[in-house]
């Protein structure tokens, strides 16, 4: 059975739960780092079914979605209530070869946009947070939101490579 969009937000927001979204997203690079430290070159480009991201396929996706948050939320600044386009993943890993792209270069590319990202955010003033755009497929989205939003999509990844890697 295919989760609908509300399921899949519910349960990204849901893996935060109590934990503050800044400091998970703090985490992430050097979390994602040991991971593919200690794998295998053969786990890391592995399906582990054949629609399914390889570990290698999955830190692209997380360098790229990284690049899309740091635009929107700079585009959020700079127009509040502006249009957020969405975006297909599957034909952004399919176009943009994710799987031919070494993982170092894509751990290093997310983990310099994720510490840009999060000097930002830092320095947003507290009014800020609730700047907002509308996305096109989830509607009206805060700044805050978007963080929220990112905490649980990193864990939701590290559930994955972790589930990978433990074959």
């Amino acid at each position: 059975m295919t989760e609908s969009f509300e399921e899949y937000k519910k349960r990204i927001i849901g893996y935060v739960q109590s934990q503050e979204p800044m400091a998970l997203l703090e985490k992430m690079p050097d979390i994602l780092e040991t991971l593919i430290k200690g794998a295998y070159l053969d786990q890391l480009n592995v399906r582990p079914a054949p629609n399914k991201w390889s570990v290698n396929e999955i830190v692209a996706h997380l360098a790229d979605d990284e690049l899309v948050g740091a635009y929107r939320i700079r585009m959020i600044l700079s127009a509040p209530g502006i249009y957020i386009q969405a975006f297909d993943q599957a034909e952004w890993a399919v176009r943009g070869k994710y799987g031919q792209i070494p993982v170092d270069d894509s751990l290093m590319l997310f983990t310099r946009l994720r510490y840009a990202n999060l000097q930002l955010l830092r320095l947003l003033e507290p009014h800020q947070w609730d700047y907002f755009g509308i996305h096109a497929e989830r509607g009206k989205e805060s700044i805050r939101d978007i963080t929220l939003y990112y905490a649980g999509h990193d864990i939701n990844h590290l559930q994955q490579i972790r589930a990978i890697l433990n074959r």
